[in-house]
C-alpha cells in the first residue's frame, strides 16, 4: 500500500547528500532536523522521513526536506548513498513488498 518513491538523482558535496524525487514531500517552505529527537517531536511528513533517515544511520547529523528534494548531512562523508536512498524510495510504503 502507498506509492514507492523514486529518487531520480543524488548528488554529494563533501558531507552532504541531496536526493532529487518524483514526489513532493514537504511544502516550499522545507523543514530541517539535526537530531533525532528534533524529528521525534515533529507532525509532519518531513519530520517522520527524517526520523527514519536518523535511525537508520547514526552518522546522519541532519536533515532538510524541501518539495521534492532532501538534503542528508553524513559525519565522515559518503562511501555510498544506497541506504539512505532506499529509506527515501520506502518512505510512503505502508506494507514495504
Amino acid at each position: 500500500m502507498g506509492q514507492r518513491i523514486v529518487v531520480r538523482a543524488s548528488t554529494v558535496i563533501g558531507d552532504v547528500a541531496i536526493f532529487d524525487t518524483d514526489r513532493t514531500i514537504s511544502g516550499q517552505d522545507g523543514e530541517s532536523y539535526t537530531s533525532l529527537g528534533a524529528a521525534q517531536d515533529g507532525i509532519s511528513f518531513s519530520a517522520r522521513l527524517a526520523e527514519r533517515l536518523f535511525e537508520s544511520d547514526d552518522a546522519v547529523t541532519s536533515v532538510f526536506v524541501q518539495s521534492n528534494a532532501v538534503t542528508v548531512r553524513r559525519a565522515g562523508g559518503w562511501s555510498s548513498t544506497d541506504e539512505v536512498g532506499s529509506v527515501i524510495e520506502g518512505f510512503f510504503e505502508y506494507y514495504p513488498g
